[in-house]
């Protein structure tokens, strides 16, 4: 099975206000993405690929309202918090966190947990706190851990993402094996994809991760968790598509921008010639 993640971030703002949102309105931009791709992605099998979009959670409606019968495409949210309503429990107490029950209800099948975003703003909190280091990282992946098992009794499904930093980069089988063996404690691996970000490489003037160092951490990955799906978080881009789908470790790749220059942002039609150069067809 190959796996196809978009994580649109906050492509929902307009370049007026600093984004890259040129697609539509905001009201109908979650719609317009899914409208975009939907189509076009039928003719692929969905027994040998998948298809998810992370959205904000403010576009999930439209985006649903927006997917046909029988859609290839799964919504999913970007990351969830780490304790839920329950029957006969805590009916709702949850003022400024996305529940993963809120984010099933809002039509979401999958979520995007541990990106290296996430793992910055929660680090950022810790060091406010005076927190750093291994304990610092360790808290966080037990945090994502409650995240996961959360998301799961939701009955959604997990793209984990793991990664190491450029001063990680010594010592990088000990942090994505940590990151690896607490982050997936108790759940169910049945339902969880990794996704690998090299965080060294990513982002403007960065040298991105070359092949062989992609396919020792996938290889590494595997191995450290009996057999897991690996996608390759770094940016699936038009320039790295065919690269990556020779990489017999790698079982898909995780888009974000399509357009890195003049317009930069995302457009529908960018990411469908992404697909057809990585998956050939």
């Amino acid at each position: 099975m190959k796996h196809i993640f978009l994580n649109l971030k906050r492509f929902d703002i307009s370049p007026a206000r600093g984004g890259v949102n040129r697609l539509a309105p905001a009201e109908r931009w979650g719609a317009a993405v899914i409208l975009g791709i939907q189509d076009a992605l039928a003719r692929y099998d969905a027994a040998q690929t998948e298809f998810t979009v992370y959205l904000p959670e403010a576009h999930l409606l439209s985006a649903a309202g927006a997917k046909k019968a029988g859609s290839p495409v799964k919504l999913g949210c970007q990351s969830v918090y780490r304790a839920d309503t329950a029957p006969g429990k805590d009916f709702g107490a949850f003022t400024s966190n996305r529940t993963a029950n809120a984010a099933a209800e809002l039509g979401c099948e999958s979520v995007l947990i541990g990106h290296c975003e996430e793992r910055a703003d929660k680090l950022g909190i810790l060091a406010e706190a005076g927190v750093s280091g291994g304990a610092a990282s360790g808290a966080v992946s037990r945090l994502l851990n409650r995240q996961i098992l959360a998301a799961q009794a939701a009955g959604l499904s997990v793209l984990y993402c793991i990664g190491e930093s450029s001063e990680e980069q010594p010592v990088w089988q000990q942090v994505l094996g940590e990151q690896l063996d607490i982050g997936l404690d108790k759940v169910d691996k049945s339902r969880v994809v990794i996704a690998y970000e090299p965080i060294w490489s990513i982002g403007p003037g960065r040298t991105p991760a070359d092949r062989p160092y992609i396919e020792k951490a996938a290889r590494f990955i595997k191995e450290r968790t009996g057999g897991l799906d690996v996608v390759y978080g770094g940016g699936l881009k038009a320039d790295n598509a065919g690269m990556l789908s020779s990489i017999p470790e790698i079982d898909g790749g995780l888009i974000a921008l399509t357009r890195f220059s003049g317009e930069i942002g995302f457009y529908p039609e960018e990411y469908l010639e992404i697909i057809r150069l990585y998956l050939g067809k």
